[in-house]
Order: structure tokens, then sequence, then C-alpha cells
């Protein structure tokens, strides 16, 4: 779900012109080196931050793990919309959780990231400053509280696609991050469809707004995947470093197999008159993604993406005063500890 940073050119190389000198061949330690990677890579053993790797593996992680923390910070924000006008106690109560959830993923994945040599404070200029992305679908508008449903059952189930291989990246951090994640990724997509459910079983209004939602996200959670493997440059790059497992296209048929019977059990129709069963191959055909949309937004012309990035800079503005609290609290304490120490 938020692993788009391995679809995306990397600014550090990419628009300059020139051409890079060639560089020198590696030292008999650099080989040595990177051989105990590669051995520790094809057995399926974990990379801990201590541990020797390549540069370009650390800047690939940074990226992926820096955009997926981002995604789950700005993720926040769609849904924490809805808080105040939830329907009843009971919902308020459950996207208060998931919120918080989400709030949390955020600092064990910049935790993660913090492990290969970047700061916390590197990674949030790079997202205010527009160089850092993070996940495109959340830069669409959450207009009824049936898209809260929706972004639960479809948005989060997609993460749950994306994010269980995760579990098994390469990079020790990381991959131990995204096990609790997962977990808790689980319970919102439950939540999600149950909601869901209880709407289908209401009014035809309420069962028109769950379908007018689906309608307005279904497309844009299979373009979440990112693009097809064909354009997708870096995957095969992320997939020998064991970083990624599965390949965007797998993924994306793994979901739409997946997500059909469970719209048939909701009573909601999926908005693709291509999507059928196709016996041969044993799994749903589906039509083509506007492709153009997806970069268009994840490039910053999507509905809300001047919105999110605003919202985002002002609440870390706002917050300055708790964090310049915490760090006066901290070296208040520290002072006191060497003093009863001397």
């Amino acid at each position: 779900m938020y692993t788009q940073a391995l679809d995306l050119p990397d600014p550090s190389t990419s628009g300059s012109g020139a051409l890079s000198a060639v560089p020198p061949g590696p030292t008999a330690d650099e080989a040595a080196r990177q051989d105990r990677f590669d051995a520790c890579v094809d057995a399926d053993g974990k990379i801990e931050p201590r541990d020797w790797m390549p540069e370009a593996y650390r800047k690939t992680l940074v990226r992926q793990i820096s955009q997926h923390a981002h995604s789950e910070v700005v993720g926040m924000l769609p849904e924490g919309n809805w808080i105040s006008r939830a329907p009843s106690l009971k919902r308020k109560a459950i996207l208060l959780a998931k919120v918080q959830d989400e709030g949390g993923h955020g600092l064990y994945l910049y935790s993660a990231a913090e492990t290969l040599g970047t700061s916390r404070d590197q990674m949030v200029d790079a997202l205010h400053s527009g160089k850092a992305k993070y996940s495109s679908i959340f830069n669409y508008p959450t207009l009824s509280w049936a898209d809260v449903g929706v972004i639960g059952w479809l948005v989060d189930g997609a993460a749950i696609m994306n994010q269980i291989p995760l579990c098994r990246c390469s990079y020790g951090p990381y991959a131990r991050a995204m096990i609790r994640v997962c977990k808790e990724e689980s319970f919102h997509q439950r939540q999600g469809y149950e909601a869901l459910l209880v709407m289908m079983r209401g009014t035809p209004a309420q069962r028109a707004m769950v379908q007018d939602a689906v309608n307005r996200w279904w497309w844009k959670c299979l373009a979440m995947f990112g693009p097809p493997d064909t354009d997708s440059p870096h995957s095969a790059q992320g997939m020998r470093w064991g970083i990624k497992r599965i390949s965007n296209d797998a993924l994306r048929q793994k979901f739409v197999d997946a997500t059909v019977p469970q719209a048939k059990v909701l009573g909601v129709t999926l908005p693709d008159p291509d999507l059928k069963w196709n016996e041969e191959r044993q799994q749903h055909d589906y039509g083509a993604i506007d492709w153009d949309e997806f970069w268009a937004t994840v490039n910053g012309n999507g509905p809300c993406n001047k919105e999110r990035l605003a919202t985002r800079v002002k609440a870390w503005n706002d917050g300055q005063w708790v964090r310049d609290a915490a760090q006066a609290h901290a070296a208040k304490q520290k002072a006191r500890a060497m003093k009863e120490a001397a």
C-alpha cells in the first residue's frame, strides 16, 4: 500500500542531465562484505542496523520506510475529520482507536528509518517541503460516513495485502515493525467491513451511500499497488534485495480475487464492467486503470494534496511547544540525575 517509493524516480540522481563518472571497482574488503550481504539476503536472513549494507540498499530503505511512515501519519487526516461526526458513541470510539493506531504506526516506522542513519527531523522536513511522497490514496476527500467504512474495507484491505509480505523484509527493524502494524491493520479492515454490513442492512439511502463510496474508491485502491510491473523499473532490484517480495501486478490480482466475494456478501457492485471470472487463469479479469490520474495525484495535483500537506505542516508547527517542553524536561531530568550521581 505504502511502498510507492520503489516506483518513483530518485530525486538525488534524476533530472541532472549530466553523465556520472564510472565508479571505481570494489576493493577486496568491499567485495567480501558484499558477498556476505548477498549470502544473508539469499538465505532469507535479516540485515540489522550495525551490519554492512550497500549504500543503494540503505537509501532505498530510507525512502520506502519514511514514505510509509508519512503515509500512516497523513492517513489519519481523512478519517480524523469524521470523529466528531460519527453516528454513534460506538463508532466514535472505534474510529478514535483506529486513528490512534495510525499515529502509532508512523512512530514505529520513523524509528525503524532512524536506525538507517536518518533523523526524524530530516524525514519530516522532506515531507513538509514536498521532497518526500506519501501514498496517493490519501489525497482524496471523504464525502460521507460510508467513505470511512470503505476506507477500512478497501484501502486497509489493500494495505494488508501489500504489507504482510513486508513482515519478511530483509531489513530486520522494518520487518519486526510490520508484524504489529499488520495485526492492527487487520482490525481496521474488519471494522470497516462490519460498518458497511450494518449500513447495507439499513435504509435505501444508506445502501446508496455505500455504493456511491465504493464507486469512488474502487479504482483508486487498485492503483495503490503501484504501476504495472513493466512500468516499475525499481521493483526488480527491491525484490533482489528482499525488500519487496511480490510484484505490483501479483498483489493487485490477489486483492481483486479476495475482494470480489466480499462484495457479494455485502451486496455492493464493484464498478468495473470488465470484471469477470477467467476459468482458464482461475483468476478475475478486470478493466484498465487510469494511470494518468494516479501519476497526477502522486505528483501533487490530486484533489486534496495541498490541503493534506498544509494541515500536516500546521499540526507540526502548532505542536512545537510540546516538543520544546519535552526536551526541556528531559534535559532537567538528565541534569538532576548527573547531580545525584556526583
